[in-house]
């Protein structure tokens, strides 16, 4: 099926050990390719983060990454106000996005009340669904780079949503771990590639531009099997007229299942 393939996701090699595992496991090949970097709004997020708290009085928080549960925890560690913090979260009807988010925060002493069956903005919509909240407040400390379909969802099943912004992303800047994968890309070497997020797409042809031509580009990557994670990261590729299989279940282990589904097909 996957023996002698190579596979590419588009995450840094630290946040992709589990893909990579998968791979081997499987006698193909895998690259990371670390596409975007996070630029944190600085100490004033916890700050922002707990007046937010106090002010708006959440009946819930909802955290979508694991990024932003360790970004937003670790930051309360360097300016004293970690337990202050952890009250004013527990405090509050905790959702985690997926088992990732779920683990970051149980990390934190943090325990997670609900999980949706579907880890995405869209499954958090129906959760809340099922929760009966209409009427209810909800904060989401989040990247701003995020697109406003969770607010936007919630609001339309009348929840009030207050989203803080703890970070922004940006195209990778050192694009040396790129190198084995432009050689590889260039000869025709790589057989798929797995895309993680929306930005995670801008950022791989922000770094690809430098080295082709649109048309090159959208014609070797033509020849490849691409798996975005999920619908959002999916209407990214379609922007760049990019084909590509929507993993059935949005985590890791579900993109890397549908690589194996379209070789196994293939």
């Amino acid at each position: 099926m996957l023996k002698g393939k190579t596979i590419a996701i588009t995450r840094s090699k630290d946040d992709s050990s589990e893909f990579i595992d998968l791979v081997i496991k499987n006698n193909a090949r895998p690259i990371s390719l670390p596409t975007i970097e996070l630029v944190s709004k600085g100490e004033k997020i916890v700050d922002e983060f707990l007046d937010s708290v106090k002010q708006y009085n959440p009946d819930y928080s909802v955290f979508m990454s694991s990024k932003a549960v360790a970004l937003l925890f670790d930051t309360a560690k360097k300016v004293s106000k970690f337990e202050k913090l952890q009250l004013a979260v527990a405090n509050t009807i905790v959702i985690a996005v997926g088992p990732k988010t779920k683990i970051a925060l149980e990390k934190e002493g943090i325990k997670p009340a609900y999980m949706p069956n579907i880890y995405s903005s869209v499954g958090v919509g129906e959760l809340f669904t099922k929760l009966h909240a209409v009427g209810k407040k909800v904060i989401v400390p989040r990247s701003g780079a995020s697109t406003p379909f969770l607010k936007e969802l919630l609001n339309k099943i009348g929840i009030d949503v207050k989203e803080i912004h703890l970070y922004d992303v940006c195209a990778f800047r050192d694009t040396t771990q790129w190198n084995e994968f432009r050689e590889l890309f260039s000869q025709n070497k790589v057989d798929g590639i797995v895309f993680t997020s929306a930005s995670s797409v801008r950022a791989f042809f922000e770094i690809m531009s430098k080295d082709y031509d649109d048309d090159s580009l959208l014609s070797n990557l033509d020849k490849l099997s691409i798996v975005s994670i999920g619908p959002f990261t999916a209407d990214e590729l379609k922007k760049f007229k990019i084909k590509n299989t929507v993993a059935h279940v949005h985590t890791v282990q579900g993109a890397f299942d549908a690589v194996k589904n379209i070789f196994s097909a293939a």
